[in-house]
């Protein structure tokens, strides 16, 4: 489970960054902006579809995001619970009183004007990232130097222990994870917005892409490597689940709570960009709902607090969290997540918009290539959501709603 979606992540994660320089460098014109400054989307049925989609992630990140706080947070709780009973409690631990409370926090979190601009955001979530990576990464390579063993195979989890349908429909759902793992896309143009020029956006994006992404994928490819050489067929979801009991426990602990401390912020980055869309449109449609009231808190300025802003931010966090008790399986969610938005966001409406910006003509070598690859991109999305849909049915035939323990 070890992610690393940050906001200071995704700030600079994007294998076609080409695309958003080549948008951004344009002559500047004042009818080519909104009112906020934004460049504006046009293009009328593509910019709703590419909306829609785009919130729809947004969302499920938001519920994703909640469940694997939940799961983190209870490691904790069962590694102090087996340590304190020297193994003889069996330590079942429901994971709803966890989802209740990360949801609980965000609600306080949610009313905080621009919560996710705050530059100190970036850098704890950078750091979090970095710290819990970096311990499931040594804490797979000194279980494998301990055992000398290198479990599993090349070929990945053995037939029998799963079925031969069940094994293609995991490596669907793995190429989902991997998908929802680059998912800068969701909020790459409204990350983009709160960089500062000079240097231009597009020339900043694409020095922190190249940066960002080979470390990403490096630490990606080693955390996914080593756990697999340390556990085989039996490796978690959550990494840092395997090592619960181990010698190193509070180790791993430290671990767990990072990724907490991650995902309250992370949770905020994918929300506020919905929040400020409904918002939006809500002013424009009945610009009366626009009330506020002042709030006094001792030892702090008045707040003037919105009450739609407050309504709808909280109704959308009972929401998420409701459905993340609801479906409570990580892997899956985050499969659909990333099969769902992958194609569209990061494929086919960037590659679309180079085509039209660099003027490539039809049927020409470097136009054939990039719809092989859109295409390509589209198929790996498809076969990702199915095995990550087919993975859920499978779950919801063994769980309860409302019943994730570990």
């Amino acid at each position: 489970m070890v992610e690393n979606n940050s906001r200071a992540n995704l700030s600079y994660r994007g294998d076609i960054v080409g695309i958003e320089e080549a948008a951004i460098d344009g002559t500047p014109d004042s009818k080519c902006y909104d009112d906020d400054g934004r460049v504006k989307r046009t293009g009328g049925s593509s910019v709703k579809i590419c909306g829609i989609v785009q919130y729809l992630n947004l969302f499920g990140s938001a519920i994703g995001y909640n469940i694997a706080a939940a799961m983190s947070l209870m490691e904790i709780r069962k590694s102090y619970c087996v340590h304190s009973s020297n193994g003889t409690d069996p330590c079942h631990i429901s994971g709803n009183p966890y989802m209740i409370g990360f949801g609980v926090v965000q609600l306080f979190l949610s009313q905080i004007p621009d919560f996710h601009d705050m530059w100190w955001l970036s850098v704890v979530a950078a750091v979090m990232s970095f710290f819990y990576s970096t311990i499931a990464l040594a804490l797979g390579i000194s279980k494998v130097a301990e055992t000398g063993t290198i479990m599993g195979s090349l070929t990945g989890i053995s037939i029998g222990t799963v079925t031969p349908a069940q094994k293609v429909w995991g490596i669907f759902q793995g190429l989902g994870n991997i998908a929802f793992a680059y998912s800068y896309s969701f909020v790459l143009l409204e990350i983009q917005d709160t960089i500062k020029s000079p240097p231009s956006e597009g020339k900043a994006m694409k020095k922190a892409a190249k940066l960002s992404i080979a470390i990403t994928t490096t630490f990606y490819m080693l955390c996914g490597c080593m756990g697999y050489a340390a556990f085989g067929d039996n490796a978690p979801g959550n990494l840092l689940a395997g090592f619960g009991v181990s010698k190193a426990y509070w180790v791993v602990d430290l671990a767990n709570a990072a990724i907490v401390i991650h995902l309250f912020g992370a949770y905020q980055v994918y929300a506020q960009p919905l929040f400020a869309f409904v918002e939006k449109e809500a002013a424009k449609k009945w610009p009366k709902i626009d009330k506020e009231f002042k709030v006094k808190i001792p030892g702090l300025p008045v707040y003037n607090q919105n009450i739609f802003m407050l309504v709808w931010r909280t109704v959308f966090v009972i929401i998420s969290t409701l459905i993340a008790m609801l479906i409570p399986f990580f892997n899956d969610v985050l499969g659909v997540i990333g099969a769902l938005g992958f194609w569209p966001l990061s494929v086919y409406f960037p590659v679309e918009m180079y085509i039209i910006q660099m003027k490539i003509p039809k049927w020409s070598r470097k136009w054939i290539c990039l719809e092989i690859m859109s295409t390509f991109c589209l198929i790996v999305s498809i076969v990702a959501g199915l095995g990550s849909l087919v993975g859920v049915w499978i779950d919801l035939q063994k769980y309860k709603p409302f019943s994730l323990e570990n």
